[in-house]
């Protein structure tokens, strides 16, 4: 295999290949060291030097993807399978948890996992994988495998990430493993229950957005809970209610959910519900929430001046592609500055972009702006970022996609 293709890397296009940066798009290549077709190659610079074993893949969007900067190993299905046992081991806390505290959490973080286009979640017994790039469906019964053989889980749910399908030249595909082997359900799959920080979520198999909740605000869900006690809260982009149980546990006097979906809206109420009868929120939590389907940048339009103490923005990825960042930009500017208007004097703002190719000096600059707009002064309380089971790989700075600011508001 190690004779049979070599890929040139353009003079000058090598440095952040050798820094260990996995993506490589096809105007670095040199054109007379394209491959014919898809293959593990041997990558070099103009001057013969190793670099890295890739994949190469001239239907992606990313043509080729470096997996191994050891030239003694080659990244074969055994590479693979340690690949994700290491990832997987590396969580080994999180099994740890004698008091399941957390049944919900992240074992594989794509390129941040050396693993590219590979998100896996645990959700108590069930695995969910959504797979973003060719090099990871082409190896996925190894991966599936890999994950059956370390935790044995009840199922495991496999999808394609729509957001990516078309760029990669993926269907849209749903698989479904028992025991490392693929079956098809003859009914709908039951509600399962996940505990994150103590409060409990309870989502459908297979469904939702990404792989049904998101784990990566973690961390920052409990670091509201100090700005909320007896405040007047908005969770917008609620979602399922993650922000929101945690503002009803510690003692929000009332808050108000807004998502796009009906049926994130629905969910939420259900989880409110849920943590009431297991005693995890106290019995009036019903009273303190309401929940409504609305756009988010309409409602902060309708919505009266110096109503809310906290406003919570947390909204969907703005930014697929750095073609969208431009739009994305302005459309955070106006999230925010609209919300920086209408939000009470010394108000805190909770704003998140999971934008990729956002930075997070970038979406600091636009949060300036939109306080300029807004006419009002604006003090940087809490810089958060992703939950530890989502690493940030240094030499993939993409990998640092969340960004959460704390603000206070001054009038």
């Amino acid at each position: 295999m190690t004779d049979t293709a070599q890929v040139v890397i353009k003079s000058g296009k090598e440095k952040n290949l050798l820094r260990h940066h996995p993506w490589v798009f096809s105007g670095a290549i040199e054109d007379s060291s394209v491959p014919a077709e898809a293959c593990i190659c041997r990558v070099v610079t103009s001057e013969q030097r190793f670099i890295a074993w890739g994949a190469y893949d001239p239907e992606s969007h990313i043509q080729l993807r470096l997996l191994s900067w050891k030239q003694d190993v080659l990244p074969d299905e055994k590479w693979w399978r340690e690949t994700v046992r290491a990832s997987v081991i590396r969580r080994r806390r999180f099994f740890e948890d004698k008091a399941s505290e957390t049944t919900a959490f992240r074992i594989i973080h794509g390129e941040a996992d050396m693993l590219p286009g590979i998100a896996a979640d645990v959700y108590g017994k069930i695995v969910r994988i959504i797979l973003s790039a060719r090099i990871a469906w082409n190896m996925r019964s190894v991966v599936v495998s890999a994950i059956e053989d370390l935790l044995h889980p009840q199922m495991i749910i496999l999808n394609t990430d729509s957001s990516f399908c078309a760029i990669e030249h993926l269907h849209e595909v749903t698989e479904y493993y028992r025991q490392g082997q693929r079956f098809t359900p003859t009914e709908k799959l039951e509600d399962i229950k996940i505990r994150e920080s103590g409060l409990y979520y309870s989502l459908t198999p297979g469904s939702g957005q990404k792989s049904g909740f998101y784990c990566d605000q973690r961390e920052n869900r409990i670091r509201l809970e100090q700005y909320v006690r007896d405040a007047e809260v908005l969770d917008g982009c609620s979602y399922t209610g993650g922000f929101t149980l945690h503002a009803l546990r510690t003692g929000a006097r009332h808050v108000q959910a807004v998502d796009s979906s009906s049926e994130a809206v629905h969910r939420l109420l259900s989880n409110v519900n849920l943590n009431v009868e297991l005693g995890t929120l106290d019995p009036d939590s019903r009273d303190r929430v309401d929940a409504e389907k609305a756009d988010i940048f309409e409602y902060l339009r309708s919505m009266p001046r110096n109503k809310y103490d906290v406003i919570i923005l947390d909204p969907p990825k703005l930014a697929q592609t750095i073609k969208a960042l431009e739009n994305a930009k302005k459309a955070y500017k106006e999230l925010n500055r609209t919300a920086m208007e209408k939000i009470k004097d010394g108000g805190i703002l909770v704003t998140c972009s999971c934008s990729g190719s956002l930075s997070r000096e970038e979406f600091r600059t636009v949060l300036a702006w939109s306080a300029k707009d807004a006419g009002v002064e604006v003090q940087v309380l809490e810089t958060l970022g992703q939950a530890q089971d989502h690493p940030v790989r240094l030499s993939f700075p993409e990998s640092e996609y969340l960004k959460v600011f704390i603000l206070r508001v001054i009038k």
